[in-house]
């Protein structure tokens, strides 16, 4: 006999098979908005955002707190199950940005410093276009903020548009810093110690290790990693290129406004130790005592105007100063894009309302304490060049190459000697239209650029030439951390520097190459270091 299916049976089917499809649709859909990736300490789970997909506060390291405090860096502790990765983790601890002067508080960047801090803070960010698929340029950045402050989860460090617009895999990065990551302790505290000046550097090695073994399944190339950063971000990235235990982790490095030629010398970090013990009345067992006080009171004896904090030359971790006297043989091989902007220095300055309306007598007032018997010399040089230039412009000028544009000269010079690999040299002109273009061209202009973030900046303005530039500067960014090479669309020929070339980028609403650019004004600030 044939069975024969009722009518509310088939309907129950074709109900329950509908359900079914219904459920893998729904799947497929949280799948696709919430992809999850198999690290080597576990499973995380990111978020679509507008096609990127973004994952935040990924542990690289373990807590640094207690005993671990000025410690190498451990691997983090693994998990079961999926853990979220949709927030970003917490910032290292440093003194809060309300307490800091500076055009990042005065001239309205967008940058949120509020995000919590502890010292579990090992932890980076991923942005990509699709992990598990390709083998895409990975760009690893290092914020700045002196080694004394900053965070990878700053707003305009966003990796969405770089992944976005140009097929790379952006990585951001929270490391210790401050005491917390530079403090000498070897001659105090013992061998275990010997490392604890550079303990920050060797979280920046251990995060570059994740990357290395994790960041293929979120779609990047392990073998086509550039670290890139600003200020001391760009110390960090110069101190690397020197560091035995960084070489094959990275190949190729930007230095954005931070090529630092020389490093803190362990005998000056020592005698930094010596003061903050003494500030903290330690005296017997000091690393215990140290690794028992309080988070917050070590945060408010770190910022004290006494203390320099950064890259230590301890003749292990980082063996020499990192350029001087020549480029380092270590990392001879690996293409460097090295630059700065035209005035760096009214960011550094901007509390100083009166440098910014000097006449001729307060210029060079202002300058002899800086640049000594140089100044009349110096004023002369630049004002031949800018007969038009109020004092104060060239006051900007004149600090502005000495305090940073010739270290990047001096850099992109030494790296060039080498012979092995091209540095390529970039100087931004641009004027920021914020506050009536008070602050000119200041340190931090260009990360907005970089990252195509200009939205999440106040600084930049509004006006259509802000994007017109980041479009030129990310694509350049891009282009050489794919290629080794920033020569991209949009742009003119671009060729590596040299010491009788000295081809340099032009970032401007107009973008030009010009070899050996305010030549004289170079040859004047160079002067200052024979």
């Amino acid at each position: 006999m044939r069975p024969t299916i009722s009518r509310r049976a088939i309907l129950q089917t074709a109900s329950l098979t509908t359900a079914v499809r219904t459920v893998f649709a729904a799947d497929a859909k949280s799948a696709a908005l919430q992809p999850v990736v198999d690290t080597a300490s576990g499973k995380v789970r990111g978020r679509a955002v507008d096609g990127i997909q973004v994952f935040k506060g990924i542990p690289y390291g373990a807590s640094t707190e207690g005993r671990y405090r000025f410690l190498p860096p451990r691997k983090p502790e693994p998990w079961t199950g999926v853990r979220d990765a949709f927030e970003y983790g917490p910032n290292a601890p440093q003194v809060p940005a309300s307490s800091r002067r500076s055009i990042t508080v005065t001239a309205g960047y967008a940058y949120p410093f509020n995000l919590p801090m502890n010292e579990d803070c090992l932890v980076l960010n991923v942005f990509t276009p699709a992990a598990g698929k390709g083998k895409r340029p990975v760009m690893v950045w290092l914020h700045g903020g002196q080694y004394t402050y900053g965070q990878g989860g700053n707003s305009v460090y966003d990796g969405t548009n770089l992944a976005r617009h140009h097929d790379v895999v952006a990585v951001t990065v929270n490391h210790r810093l401050n005491l917390f990551g530079f403090l000498e302790l070897g001659e105090t505290a013992g061998q275990d110690y010997a490392t604890a000046g550079n303990a920050s550097m060797l979280d920046l090695v251990a995060a570059l290790q994740w990357v290395h073994t994790n960041i293929s399944a979120f779609g990047g190339d392990p073998a086509n990693v550039t670290i890139f950063g600003e200020s001391g971000g760009g110390g960090k990235v110069t101190a690397l290129l020197a560091m035995p235990t960084a070489q094959g982790l990275f190949h190729k490095a930007v230095v954005e406004s931070g090529s630092f030629i020389r490093m803190t010398p362990r005998e000056d970090a020592a005698k930094n130790t010596e003061r903050l013990l003494a500030s903290l009345e330690l005296k017997d067992n000091p690393i215990e005592a140290l690794q028992k006080l309080p988070m917050d009171r070590l945060i408010a004896a770190s910022a004290a105007p006494a203390m320099r904090w950064g890259p230590v030359v301890d003749g292990h971790v980082l063996p020499r100063h990192p350029f001087d006297p020549t480029a380092p043989e270590i990392s001879a091989g690996v293409p460097m894009l090295i630059g700065s902007n035209e005035t760096e220095t009214t960011f550094f300055l901007a509390s100083d309302e009166a440098l910014f309306s000097l006449d001729e007598a307060g210029l060079r007032a202002r300058l002899l304490p800086i640049v000594h018997d140089a100044a009349d010399n110096l004023i002369g040089v630049y004002r031949k060049a800018r007969p038009h230039a109020s004092p104060s412009d060239l006051f900007f000028w004149i600090t502005s190459d000495q305090r940073i544009r010739l270290g990047a000269i001096t850099q992109a010079e030494r790296k060039s000697a080498l012979g092995k690999a091209p540095a390529y040299m970039y100087f931004l002109t641009w004027k920021a239209p914020a506050d009536g273009g008070k602050w000119r061209s200041p340190h931090t202009l260009e990360l907005p650029f970089v990252f195509e973030t200009y939205d999440k900046a106040v600084v930049t303005g509004t006006g259509p030439e802000r994007k017109a530039l980041g479009d030129r500067m990310g694509a350049a960014w891009a282009a050489f951390a794919r290629h080794g090479n920033p020569n991209c669309k949009g742009l003119p020929r671009w060729n590596p520097y040299t010491a009788s070339e000295r081809a340099t980028m032009i970032f401007d609403n107009e973008c030009k190459v010009v070899n050996d650019p305010d030549s004289e004004e170079r040859r004047a600030i160079q002067n200052l270091r024979a």
